[in-house]
């Protein structure tokens, strides 16, 4: 995938938040990073979209600093997009706001952010036969329960952090994008 010049991840401010917080926005954003850039029209196809809600949501990504001007593309009008950076660091002090805009697009681009990882498993589960038997037995769909105290599942939480971005290097050439989800939250004992 083609990388900005920046691809350290962006970590959300409560301003930033609410500027990514829709649905749309941060599907747009995931567009432009898996994809590479884009248009508004071609964001606006990929996305089932119209062109004015693309190119009105890619202005506000921009203006919140997520998504850039590609200079490297475009003749005359033609406006190409490129993502800022290739991630997006979600601080839990965020979710203790006071103001209720940045709580509530907390909780929206949470939910969204869930339902991108939904979907891209449904999506893994639907197209598994379509990869060789040495990807599909690479893959992992596992759950853990622990009982642990929340300073060790902070310590988890940065291990497996450090871990993966061990493998954050110059991409081999038999390398695919793997997606690599990681949940890590109390469940009350029923």
């Amino acid at each position: 995938m083609p990388e900005s010049e920046n691809s350290e991840a962006r970590v959300l401010d409560s301003r930033s938040l609410r500027g990514l917080a829709h649905p749309l926005r941060i599907r747009l954003l995931q567009a432009l990073r898996r994809h590479g850039p884009a248009t508004a029209s071609q964001l606006a196809e990929r996305l089932d979209e119209s062109s004015g809600a693309t190119s009105y949501h890619l202005r506000q990504l921009a203006a919140h600093g997520f998504v850039e001007d590609d200079p490297e593309r475009g003749k005359g009008r033609e406006r190409w997009w490129r993502a800022a950076q290739q991630g997006t660091a979600f601080d839990e002090s965020l979710l203790k706001d006071r103001g209720p805009e940045t709580r509530g697009a907390a909780d929206v681009y949470l939910h969204e952010i869930a339902t991108v990882h939904q979907q891209e498993l449904s999506t893994w589960i639907a197209t598994r036969s379509d990869w060789s038997d040495e990807w599909g037995g690479a893959s992992d769909m596992s759950d853990f329960t622990l009982n642990v105290t929340p300073e060790e599942l902070r310590e988890i939480n940065a291990k497996i952090h450090e871990l993966l971005d061990g493998y954050r290097r110059a991409t081999p050439a038999d390398a695919e994008r793997a997606r690599i989800h990681f949940h890590a939250f109390p469940q009350k004992n029923d």
